[in-house]
């Protein structure tokens, strides 16, 4: 590694939407820098240029799995993954395991499910009217669906589901121990190893039991079965949740798009994709990579055996890749993001997250179009030092 110094690199005192200063160093540096994280050993390299990203997440000299096998430095206590997860995988291995859960992320199956998650929109939004205004859009609208759209998806039964969420807390919660961490993920494997053994014999039209046809057509094993579905409902629950609801912060506080949206309702899914692009979904970033021999990567050579860090969210604000980077721009054509990553961990599930996210933001806006916020926007209160950024609630007003 070159002599410079690594940052120790701390996420506690971000504000709302404010850009990490550190993603903001990794875009604007000439070379790849250092980082320590508050968990995990040593340190690793950061790349945040969108060419050194999608380099790294796409060259097979840069591995996953070599993880379950080197402590890395990081911000989460433990890594959020089970060990068996696809998340620890690389090519082939990696390609075999995504097969089974990819069919039950068909742009068919998606479109298929579009009406149920309108109708859940829908059930929602009434109970939140009924309640009245004001409310919190986070305890009403953008928890129990996320909660419910992804349970569904997986097969969870209602009576489960609290449980789960419970089990999601203590897992992408920073501050939490690495025993409590690491206790909770074995639990929520073990309930969704219990709900696989039922799909063996009681098969339904559910992730679970795609996945148990692919443990039947040897695809995977038990362990990685259970290990996938830990991650994809954790994931799956809390990405849709936090970024639906930042979106909703991020119009209410700019009112102009707000109507834009309203004057214009064929914008939505460019705006979602441009929302997505900008907004600072996540502190630091998630699983590095090992270099698996010497690598030339933003004019410096990584060594075999060296970490590495790479930035989406930097990415996604590389000037070289998008013009005015830091502007929300809902005319912006191409828009390349990588919010849902790159290469071969690209999100098995990102055509369901994108139809969950347009579902929310479109039943909002038909419903409540004269939303706004009922209190001052620097009275939100926001997720700080959590792994997944985001509102811990949003009281709105209509």
């Amino acid at each position: 590694m070159s002599e410079t110094e690594p940052v120790f690199w701390t996420v506690d005192e971000l504000d709302e939407l404010e850009f990490d200063p550190v993603l903001h160093g990794a875009v604007s540096r000439e070379d790849l820098g250092r980082i320590r994280l508050p968990h995990g050993t040593g340190q690793a390299w950061l790349a945040g240029k969108y060419a050194d990203v999608t380099k790294v997440t796409s060259d097979a000299r840069f591995s996953r799995a070599r993880l379950l096998h080197q402590d890395v430095t990081r911000l989460a206590p433990n890594p959020i993954p089970l060990n068996d997860a696809v998340g620890f995988a690389d090519p082939p291995e990696h390609t075999k395991l995504r097969r089974a859960a990819s069919r039950a992320f068909t742009s068919k199956q998606t479109e298929a499910r579009r009406p149920h998650s309108e109708a859940l929109a829908d059930r929602l939004l009434d109970a939140m009217v009924q309640h009245g205004s004001p409310a919190d859009l986070m305890e009403h609208y953008y928890t129990p669906f996320a909660l419910h759209g992804m349970s569904d998806l997986m097969g969870i039964p209602e009576a489960g589901r609290a449980q789960v969420a419970d089990w999601t807390v203590q897992i992408i919660t920073a501050a939490r121990s690495p025993e409590e961490s690491e206790r909770a993920k074995q639990e929520i494997g073990a309930y969704l190893d219990g709900l696989a053994e039922q799909r063996h014999t009681e098969p339904r039209d559910d992730l679970l039991s795609h996945l148990v046809q692919g443990e039947k057509d040897g695809e995977l094993t038990r362990e990685q079965l259970v290990a996938f579905a830990v991650l994809m409902q954790i994931s799956g629950m809390n990405s849709v949740r936090f970024n639906s609801s930042t979106m909703a912060y991020i119009l209410l506080t700019r009112p102009h798009l707000w109507q834009r949206l309203l004057d214009e309702p064929q914008l939505l899914p460019q705006a979602v994709e441009e929302l997505l692009r900008w907004l600072p979904h996540r502190n630091a970033t998630g699983q590095a990579r090992i270099a698996t021999e010497d690598v030339e990567l933003g004019g410096v050579t990584v060594r075999e055996g060296e970490a590495v860090h790479s930035s989406y969210l930097a990415a996604n604000r590389d000037p070289a890749v998008f013009a005015d980077p830091d502007e929300l721009d809902f005319d912006r054509q191409p828009n390349p993001h990588l919010a849902f990553g790159h290469g071969p961990h690209y999100c098995v599930g990102a055509t369901f997250a994108r139809m969950e996210t347009q579902t929310m933001l479109r039943a909002l806006l038909n419903r409540l179009p004269g939303l706004r916020l009922a209190v001052p926007a620097d009275q939100v209160p926001w997720r700080k030092g959590e792994l997944i950024r985001g509102p811990r609630a949003l009281p709105v007003t209509w």
